[in-house]
């Protein structure tokens, strides 16, 4: 399963990169591409220009496999879709919806395309639409989640499709990868442990609530809406959660979440912002490279696997 998918990406380990709003930028995913893992240029704050600037960017710091993603209900995805179809961008990830209204434009112009799952079912609409892998992402994970357990969801997605399927949400080191391999994984994206990479971009503020974070630090917000968000809790989401349970219209809540990632991001507001962590961020507790982070979790991953082997002798 391992060599599968790198075959697939022509990359060195089955690592990827999560793609995070704000956070994702063409400096983390060279340094994760360039250190043999799959970085992910993500788009759902950018337009169709911005998109095409950020991939010339990135193909000026690396000539490794990278990927982009695509938010499929984002007000710009007709624009970013037409952008990665001239850029030839290799790999192409999806999020926020369950039909790619452009997938046979970019099997076409021979990328690779590979969704984010939160089911069974849209998993295997997917494999019948000939996607290259899926990733079956936990409720685990930071930001936008999905109602199912990684532990759940893996094994379930894993039996019901003949293609590879990547595992995100809950991992953070190289128990967490051969975890997910028992499950039947191919490969593993992490996004937390990439959001304190030297690389990332992220305001140093942002960086030092993650790092300091405890295990029960994360909560979910947005539960009413039918979009929950999970982020580390702070006074904005505790304001959030007070809405919610007084059943606050849509529109309040949305104008308090209105700029609130950007907010943490790049401004370093990490009080009356959104701090989008997933629930390992208590396991996440030092500031590295992409390249000594991919080489760690290699090297643990690696012990284990083989620990396993000795084990079962």
């Amino acid at each position: 399963m391992y060599g599968n998918i790198c075959e697939i990406l022509g990359i060195e380990y089955p690592i990827i990169q999560g793609a995070m709003a704000w956070i994702s930028t063409p400096e983390l995913v060279a340094a994760v591409s360039n250190a043999g893992g799959l970085g992910v240029l993500a788009t759902g704050h950018l337009d169709g220009e911005g998109c095409r600037k950020a991939i010339h960017k990135l193909k000026e710091m690396t000539d490794r496999p990278y990927a982009v993603n695509i938010m499929l209900l984002s007000a710009f995805a007709e624009d970013i879709a037409k952008v990665l179809c001239e850029e030839k961008v290799p790999v192409i990830t999806t999020g926020a919806g369950s039909t790619i209204t452009h997938l046979k434009a970019f099997q076409e112009m021979g990328a690779k395309v590979i969704p984010v799952i939160p089911s069974v079912a849209i998993a295997k609409r997917f494999e019948k639409d000939g996607v290259n892998a899926v990733i079956a992402e936990g409720m685990e994970s930071g930001g936008h989640i999905g109602k199912t357990t990684t532990m759940a969801l893996v094994p379930q997605v894993v039996d019901a499709v003949n293609i590879p399927v990547i595992a995100a949400g809950g991992i953070a080191d190289g128990r967490g990868m051969a975890a997910a391999t028992m499950l039947g994984a191919s490969g593993f994206q992490l996004g937390t442990r990439f959001l304190v990479a030297k690389e990332c971009t992220v305001h140093p503020n942002f960086k030092q609530r993650i790092l300091k974070a405890k295990d029960i630090d994360t909560t979910m917000t947005g539960l009413s809406t039918g979009h929950p968000v999970r982020v580390i809790r702070n006074k904005m989401a505790r304001a959030y959660e007070a809405l919610e349970k007084q059943n606050a219209p849509a529109e309040k809540l949305e104008e308090l979440g209105r700029g609130a990632l950007r907010k943490a991001v790049l401004d370093g507001d990490v009080e009356n912002g959104s701090v989008m962590s997933g629930q390992i961020a208590g396991l996440v507790n030092k500031e590295q490279t992409a390249k000594e982070i991919i080489e760690e979790l290699y090297s643990e991953y690696k012990d284990i696997m083989n620990d396993a082997v000795k084990f079962m002798r």
